[in-house]
């Protein structure tokens, strides 16, 4: 240990050999130094592979819109630009009109009249229709022996007569 002085009345001493000022002031210059050399090895490592990137960079997409900007263009030119410069045909343009126009096509098609097969006397009825006619006439039913054999079937209401769905007049 180091020699202590003895000071005044009550003893008190103190170390005469701490760590000089002078010393952490030079550690804490070298470290700055040291920050400074790294920061300017990882900016220069940086741009090393950023040029290296680019250089080795795949051939940009032909079919990305360079030098237009669609946040500025109106509904009207963004259309004419995707249609210029996707091929044709296009499979989806406009998701949520579709698919009203879908919905919409449906919709018709479930409430309107049709031919299945003309020569056979079948036809697409309104659904409406076809479940009153289930109220009036019942569900169609396979005898016994006839579902057994899984042969062909007839369809019957509920008071036993057999019955076909035939197109109404005019249609």
């Amino acid at each position: 240990m180091s020699e202590t002085v003895q000071h005044g009345q009550n003893r008190e001493s103190f170390e005469h050999e701490d760590l000089s000022p002078q010393g952490v002031f030079y550690f804490m210059a070298g470290l700055a130094v040291v920050g400074v050399v790294i920061y300017f090895i990882i900016l220069g490592m940086y741009r090393f592979l950023d040029a290296y990137d680019r250089e080795h960079q795949q051939a940009m997409n032909p079919m990305a819109v360079t030098g237009v900007n669609p946040r500025k263009m109106d509904f009207r030119d963004v259309q004419e630009q995707v249609d210029k410069t996707f091929p044709k045909p296009l499979l989806e343009y406009s998701e949520l009109t579709q698919f009203t126009q879908e919905l919409e096509q449906q919709d018709q098609a479930l409430e309107s009249y049709d031919w299945v097969d003309q020569k056979s006397g079948i036809v697409h009825i309104p659904i409406q229709q076809a479940m009153d006619l289930i109220v009036q006439r019942g569900l169609p039913v396979l005898p016994a022996s006839e579902a057994a054999r899984g042969g062909q079937a007839v369809k019957q209401g509920s008071g036993g007569k057999a019955h076909q769905a035939t197109a109404p007049n005019g249609k």
